[in-house]
């Protein structure tokens, strides 16, 4: 881990701090979550920079060591995506293979939707594509319609109050119950009971130690969760902008309308991950929907017996698969 550098780097109006390790002719962009840091990589960036891979791992804005712009609005797929080219630019690089996870893995998605030529290939994580872009109920309307007011994604919506909630428990303890949740059912959070009620898992996690708890607990009280929880609160505002962006390049006539990802695609995800068990999920990944979305999805990996965190959950296994995909390139 001492091998990993740390440093600051300025991009699209912030300063992102960034982890990095190798010195390899081809660079890997990994793409954390919720509720994760660049440490989320961890593994990975020791390991692919090991077989001659470039690894660089920031902390999106609004987490750990990257600044946090204030309002909710300033935290949409467009805002990151446009941190993370400002970061390749900043370093120099054209093009990369990137690797996203949870909130990551939407991010990744959407930046080879909005910018494929600085992507030579993707491994995606947990979060399948989908942006429907004609439907007349927004992402929160029809998930408070499907899962109702208390599903977590809800419960995040209003400024404040799940910060509040958050507060009043120690930090490390919030982070366990998510981390450790492992029940692929829908998590909601009662407001009756409040995230007190949110279960805790009956150990620690085999795969997390009570040092990486403590390291992320200690950045999540530098930084709060004000920025992380502004992803979910910006939810709605993606697809009018995407709208617009792509009028916009239409009029210019350098790309069609065609909301598809275009890049060469792997995607892995846990047998158990709360995000496979979604209402209309495997439906979508298994019936042609996903591939038609992503027309160059070349492989979907189910890993058995596994939940959501699995870039840390199987490692190795996780490793193996993302050098095997860009081995091909």
């Amino acid at each position: 881990m001492e091998k990993i550098e740390h440093t600051t780097i300025s991009t699209n109006g912030i300063k992102m701090h960034v982890a990095s390790i190798g010195t390899g002719p081809r660079t890997i962009l990994f793409v954390h979550g919720f509720p994760e840091l660049w440490y989320t990589w961890r593994h990975q960036l020791l390991s692919l920079s090991s077989l001659g891979y470039r690894c660089i791992a920031p902390d999106l804005r609004g987490y750990g060591d990257t600044d946090s712009p204030g309002p909710a609005a300033q935290y949409t797929s467009f805002h990151v995506v446009g941190d993370l080219v400002g970061l390749l630019d900043g370093l120099g690089i054209q093009q990369v293979f990137l690797v996203g996870h949870d909130w990551g893995a939407i991010i990744s998605w959407h930046f080879c939707l909005l910018r494929p030529d600085r992507v030579r290939a993707l491994v995606n994580t947990s979060v399948p594509f989908s942006l429907k872009t004609s439907s007349r109920v927004s992402p929160m309307t029809g998930a408070r319609f499907v899962l109702g007011d208390d599903f977590y994604m809800c419960r995040f919506q209003e400024a404040g109050e799940m910060e509040a909630e958050f507060a009043g428990m120690d930090t490390g303890k919030v982070l366990m119950k998510f981390l450790g949740y492992r029940d692929p059912k829908p998590p909601c959070i009662p407001k009756e009971t409040g995230f007190v009620g949110f279960p805790d898992p009956p150990t620690l996690p085999s795969w997390l130690s009570q040092e990486d708890v403590d390291y992320y607990a200690a950045k999540f009280d530098k930084s709060g969760f004000t920025g992380p929880l502004n992803y979910y609160r910006s939810i709605d505002l993606f697809v009018p902008l995407t709208l617009f962006y792509f009028l916009f390049i239409l009029f210019f006539r350098r790309v069609s309308i065609g909301a598809k990802v275009m890049v060469p695609t792997k995607f892995i995800v846990g047998e158990l991950d709360l995000t496979l068990k979604f209402p209309g999920a495997e439906a979508y990944i298994n019936n042609g929907g996903f591939k038609k979305d992503v027309p160059l999805l070349e492989d979907i990996v189910v890993l058995k017996g596994v939940g959501h965190f699995l870039n840390e959950e199987k490692p190795e296994e996780v490793t193996k698969q993302i050098h095997d995909f860009f081995n091909q390139f």
